[in-house]
């Protein structure tokens, strides 16, 4: 009897040292779900993953000892995180809101305002493009790629419509004779949320044969990456796509359309989702680990 109160003692001992470390791991590894569930855009997930990467090798060399090593990685760690900080700004604005109002539990769930995009929804957009584009009728169109964009990042936010894309919708809403024409159109999903969106207008050097469309499409692709901007030239009609500040002109309509359903292919969300589920995951073999450790010290008693 006094034997296995000694060998229960000993085992609660062990297991209470494993405590702190297994609560560490832990709370490293629920912090690395939440930011890969808050952030939704592929080159972001990728960002994060090559600083996670860079602080698993920075714990790994400074357990080996080996000093110059860790040293280098860890300064290296320290300035990847300080230009994160200042590249994902939208991203750490919503983290430090949320949890400001309380909304914890909120920042577990995944976003699902934004959808992929339908080809019904595409084809809608290019046939009114195209339309726009023939009768030379200039046009601005912000695509929401993932997440919804924060209005702040608008000059104006516009006219809410919230009211379903169709070609002839679009068409209308730029119309010389609107008073909705002078502006943008926010898409999100298969939704116009809004119309009379001004754009903040790029700085960068740009040619003179471009007008204000084109530069507030670069402007506001500059400024959010999770988006893409359709242009159609009112003394043109040429047809331009936007994102991350680049413009490529001119394109067909059959040529916008390809371009359109490869930013919105499944691919992209399949990548997404795996990088919201790769904490789960990564739980659940610790979880299995765990198992047969015990499971092993049982069958040696």
């Amino acid at each position: 009897m006094g034997s296995q109160l000694k060998q229960w003692l000993i085992n609660l001992g062990w297991t209470w040292s494993l405590l702190p470390g297994v609560i560490d791991v832990g709370l490293v590894l629920l912090l690395a779900y939440m930011i890969l569930v808050i952030i939704g855009e592929r080159r972001t997930l990728w960002m994060v993953r090559g600083l996670i990467i860079l602080m698993l090798a920075s714990a790994l060399s400074s357990a080996l000892g080996l000093r110059f090593l860790s040293f280098v990685l860890e300064k290296l760690v320290i300035g990847s995180a300080v230009a994160m900080a200042l590249i994902l700004q939208a991203e750490f604005r919503r983290l430090l809101e949320q949890i400001g109002r309380g909304e914890i539990l909120q920042l577990f769930r995944p976003s699902q305002e934004a959808v992929p995009k339908p080809d019904s929804v595409i084809d809608e957009i290019v046939d009114a493009v195209k339309e726009l584009s023939q009768n030379r009728t200039g046009a601005l169109l912000i695509l929401e790629t993932d997440r919804p964009i924060d209005e702040r990042d608008f000059s104006v936010p516009g006219v809410r419509l919230n009211a379903e894309v169709s070609k002839e919708l679009l068409q209308t809403i730029f119309q010389t004779t609107t008073l909705l024409h002078d502006g943008a159109v926010l898409i999100r999903g298969s939704r116009v949320i809004a119309a009379g969106v001004i754009l903040p207008i790029s700085e960068r050097t740009a040619s003179r044969q471009l007008g204000t469309r084109h530069r507030a499409a670069m402007g506001i692709t500059e400024r959010v990456e999770n988006c893409v901007c359709v242009v159609v030239s009112e003394e043109t009609g040429s047809i331009s796509l936007a994102e991350r500040g680049t413009l490529h002109r001119p394109l067909t309509s059959s040529k916008l359309k390809d371009m359109l359903r490869e930013r919105f292919s499944p691919s992209v969300e399949r990548e997404v989702v795996l990088g919201r589920q790769l904490g789960a995951r990564t739980a659940a073999l610790l979880a299995r680990l765990f198992q047969s450790k015990s499971s092993a010290s049982r069958e040696k008693k």
